[in-house]
């Protein structure tokens, strides 16, 4: 997908048309990759680009249905558990599989998404802590982070099979 690709004439198909964009590109790099390529740290980080898209995913999940949507998930991150998140998120081990972190992926956009139709952009986050901020904040805040660990894994990807662009 390119940015010609997608409307821009609305703030809001400009927003999720650059989001859609990013997260497409994260897809892209793991595609064709096997699990035990996209389990390796090829660089000084300890990032994978399986990790990516696992912290991609829960992520995904946890801006949009928690903070946004207010949705109580069992077993999901809450507000009290904030402090050492970070790298937990980007662990894999030999369970963790591409098939299963797309997958996921893919199904907490398509949540995402449902999230933001019914939504305004000024409306504000679900989350007491975020209250002061609303869904356009959290598209623009998704649209950098997004953004940040797709070029973290075209670069981890370059580094293992010199592949390269997103």
């Amino acid at each position: 997908m390119t940015v010609s690709q997608f409307s821009t004439s609305t703030e809001r198909e400009a927003l999720c048309g650059f989001l859609d964009k990013q997260r497409a590109d994260l897809l892209r790099k793991v595609e064709g990759v096997s699990d035990t390529d996209a389990r390796m740290t090829p660089t000084v980080s300890s990032l994978s680009l399986m990790g990516l898209l696992k912290h991609s995913a829960l992520w995904e999940r946890r801006w949009f249905q928690i903070v946004v949507a207010g949705r109580a998930l069992p077993g999901e991150w809450t507000e009290a558990e904030v402090q050492g998140w970070r790298d937990e998120d980007f662990r894999v081990d030999e369970g963790d599989t591409v098939k299963h972190w797309t997958a996921f992926f893919e199904e907490q956009v398509a949540i995402s998404r449902g999230i933001v139709a019914g939504m305004s952009l000024e409306d504000p986050c679900s989350l007491p802590a975020l209250a002061g901020r609303n869904l356009r904040w959290v598209l623009l805040h998704m649209i950098e982070e997004t953004a940040r660990h797709a070029g973290h894994a075209d670069i981890i990807r370059e580094s293992l099979d010199g592949s390269r662009g997103i």
